[in-house]
């Protein structure tokens, strides 16, 4: 028996899984409640079946398309892991409730979402990752809002919106890398060009989270109840000195001076447990249990003890479980050439400027969404469409912007990428909750294709950088 001809997918072929995907995992979320990660292994056999049985594919083959898209993201898995100890270290040894406790003094209701905006911001263009924002500063951001009776989804947004923006524009973030690396421009210059159309979304998510606040400062609040909340904290713990403080700022020192994440997580959590040790007099074993298991808050303030039963490496395994999920099945369309067929027919309908920019901004997301990870969702569109660019005389630059103004900002809207799944995870706030309150990431696209479709800093290849075409 001859074998098989490999053939990659036809549209149709690469239509059906993904058909599948859409209409099976919206039914199970929305009918029955379900997570996401069920769906997505369903989705990867039927992928798998139709490669092996209708593309000539071997069982090899896919597994290693898997294995490929998996190894891409361990980098951010370990951080996942170290980001779960990490908090449940942080809040036995007094650090996150330090964090709450003096923000909860300094912070009013009506500025808290944009001061949470900037805060976040500069703190990730400092340090060039959104994530280790969010897993500390984001952390003790969400419970401060909790004590300000802020919603939840309301709060992550602007802190997810801030840490995303700073992730964008910061020479230390590796998407910010990645995508001029993958487009063929220099990272300057792409920072340079993404500046255009992030500050205007900056701007606008300022005034309608200004707006926003304005709701909150004229409201009564329950100050016994923020009174409890500090009273209790300081209850709890030995200590919420301000030299707590050391570990956020220690980590945050490391990333900018160039330490690689984990190393700096992992310094991060030896002074949280120097600091539950020596501060707040906490055994080891209790340290380790935190770290394992999340910590278990039981003061008897419901309040309370919502804000800090967090943490800890067991609660991180939902959110790692569905970021394979994902990757797997990201890894079987792109190895089988089911992204790829459905591109190229976006491609064909793309006209002029706008055309060519909206069709790569759109397949970014529709690679998130497939795919489940914002570095596939730069470099198979990024490699897909640079030599359509260089067809119609664009500058490489065009191309970056548009791969991080759509699938780096677009990855942590999609519940099931690595980028929704671990936000979810450390705020233990559903993508489905912040999603819509997360301006800038909504923003920022749009703000991109207006810019182009009236010919704001549009460059071409052989043009002079600084002229606008």
């Amino acid at each position: 028996m001859s074998k098989k001809e490999v053939r990659n997918a036809t549209l149709v072929e690469s239509l059906i899984p993904i058909s599948f995907m859409a209409i099976f995992l919206s039914f199970c979320i929305f009918k029955y409640g379900a997570s996401p990660h069920i769906p997505l292994i369903v989705t990867t056999i039927i992928a798998s079946l139709i490669a092996v049985f209708r593309l000539g594919y071997s069982w090899e083959v896919i597994e290693q398309g898997m294995f490929e898209t998996i190894i891409s993201a361990m980098q951010a898995i370990l951080i996942t892991i170290l980001i779960g100890i990490l908090i449940g270290v942080w809040i036995v040894s007094g650090v996150v409730p330090c964090m709450i406790y003096w923000g909860l003094k300094i912070i009013s209701p009506n500025i808290f979402l944009v001061a949470s905006l900037l805060a976040c911001a500069i703190i990730s263009i400092s340090t060039g990752s959104s994530w280790s924002t969010i897993g500390t500063i984001g952390v003790a951001l969400l419970g401060i809002a909790q004590s300000l009776e802020i919603p939840v989804g309301l709060a992550a947004g602007a802190i997810i919106s801030g840490a995303y923006f700073g992730d964008k524009l910061s020479p230390l973030s590796e998407t910010t890398n990645l995508a001029p690396a993958v487009s063929g421009t220099d990272l300057f210059s792409h920072i340079k060009y993404m500046t255009y159309s992030t500050i205007p979304s900056l701007i606008i998510c300022i005034i309608i989270y200004g707006v926003i606040g304005l709701r909150y400062s004229g409201r009564n609040l329950d100050i016994e109840n923020i009174l409890l909340v500090q009273e209790t904290l300081k209850l709890t713990f030995n200590t919420l000195s301000p030299v707590l403080l050391i570990a956020p700022i220690f980590v945050i020192s490391l990333v900018i001076f160039k330490i690689p994440a984990i190393p700096g997580l992992v310094g991060g959590i030896l002074i949280g447990v120097l600091f539950a040790v020596t501060l707040q007099g906490v055994d080891l074993g209790s340290v380790l249990s935190a770290a394992q298991n999340g910590y278990v808050a039981k003061t008897g303030v419901q309040a309370v003890d919502e804000l800090l039963s967090k943490g800890g490496l067991s609660s991180m395994m939902s959110t790692i479980s569905l970021i394979l999920c994902a990757l797997s099945l990201g890894g079987v369309l792109e190895k089988t050439g089911m992204l790829k067929s459905i591109a190229e027919v976006l491609l064909k309908r793309a006209k002029g400027v706008f055309g060519t920019v909206a069709c790569t901004m759109l397949t970014c997301l529709f690679t998130n969404i497939i795919a489940g990870e914002q570095y596939l969702a730069i470099v198979i569109p990024g490699k897909m469409y640079k030599s359509e660019f260089e067809k119609k005389g664009l500058d490489p630059v065009m191309l970056s912007r548009a791969l991080e103004d759509s699938g780096t900002l677009t990855s942590v809207l999609v519940p099931w990428t690595s980028c929704g799944a671990y936000v979810a995870g450390v705020l233990g706030v559903s993508a489905f909750t912040y999603a819509p309150f997360t301006f800038l990431n909504i923003i920022n696209p749009f703000v991109s294709l207006i810019m182009i479709a009236f010919g704001i800093k549009i460059v071409r290849t052989n043009s002079n950088k600084e002229e606008i075409v």
